[in-house]
């Protein structure tokens, strides 16, 4: 009997993965549309494969935007001074900085984006809501990551799993060596944070909030969770653990199977 009762449990995420996972993902995405794209006349949601713009790598499998929630979950308008500046990895239509320049009193928002096409629907979306941004000073750059240069004046950089393995080793090396061209306080938002163990490895971050995802089941949730970082000066790192602060274990997805 007992083992009777622990099969059927073990069929119930099962059963919710394949009949009502759907239709929350459906439900909610339905929701973000007619609340924050439809008014506006803007379009910053669906998944689109990068091998179909001939972009993809082992690393970056396709576009798929965070969730209209995620950053004002974890960052609050009053953390924001007006000389902080925003980055996005992989802004892809522009979901993250429109909220970014919409939201918070930034001195500049920045999205970094491989693909013209999906850099090119960012630029209709922010041209309709050009009027309505606090900080009107918004860059949309059309770059592999591998090749751009983080500006010394990056304060907060944001990823929703743009990009795994060397490509984000990458990045996270270009943004601690900004650092120390300029110390300063740098924060790092990092939605579906597979990549963890790299930041920790840097030697440099300490992990400051962890903010589990709005969803039905604990392990959906885990999967959807962000992260926020401290980037550190080296002079102020002594004492900081390679590996303090949780464990990329705590999220169950990776790029080719992006969190919903």
């Amino acid at each position: 009997m007992a083992k009777s009762g622990l099969s059927s449990m073990s069929l119930i995420p099962a059963v919710f993965n394949s009949a009502l996972r759907p239709a929350w993902v459906f439900v909610r995405d339905r929701a973000g549309y007619l609340l924050f794209e439809r008014r506006q006349g803007i379009s910053t949601g669906g998944r689109v494969d990068l091998e179909e713009l001939g972009l993809a790598d082992r690393d970056r499998l396709y576009y798929k935007p965070s969730h209209w929630l995620t950053l004002r979950r974890v960052l609050r308008q009053r953390d924001v001074r007006k000389d902080d500046v925003f980055i996005d990895f992989g802004s892809g239509k522009g979901r993250v900085v429109l909220e970014a320049a919409a939201r918070y009193p930034f001195k500049r928002v920045i999205g970094v984006e491989l693909s013209e096409e999906l850099n090119a629907v960012a630029r209709r979306n922010l041209e309709k809501l050009s009027g309505r941004l606090i900080c009107p000073d918004v860059q949309l750059v059309t770059s592999d990551a591998l090749e751009y240069q983080v500006p010394d004046d990056v304060t907060i950089a944001y990823f929703y799993n743009p990009f795994t393995g060397a490509t984000f080793a990458s990045v996270m090396d270009r943004l601690v060596r900004s650092l120390d061209r300029n110390p300063r306080r740098v924060r790092i938002v990092y939605g579906n944070p597979v990549e963890h163990d790299t930041i920790m490895a840097t030697g440099r971050a300490r992990l400051v909030k962890k903010a589990r995802g709005l969803r039905p089941t604990r392990d959906w949730s885990r999967s959807n969770a962000t992260y926020v970082y401290d980037l550190l000066p080296l002079a102020e790192t002594s004492g900081i653990s390679t590996s303090a602060g949780g464990s990329s274990a705590d999220c169950s997805c990776h790029r080719g199977i992006q969190s919903s």
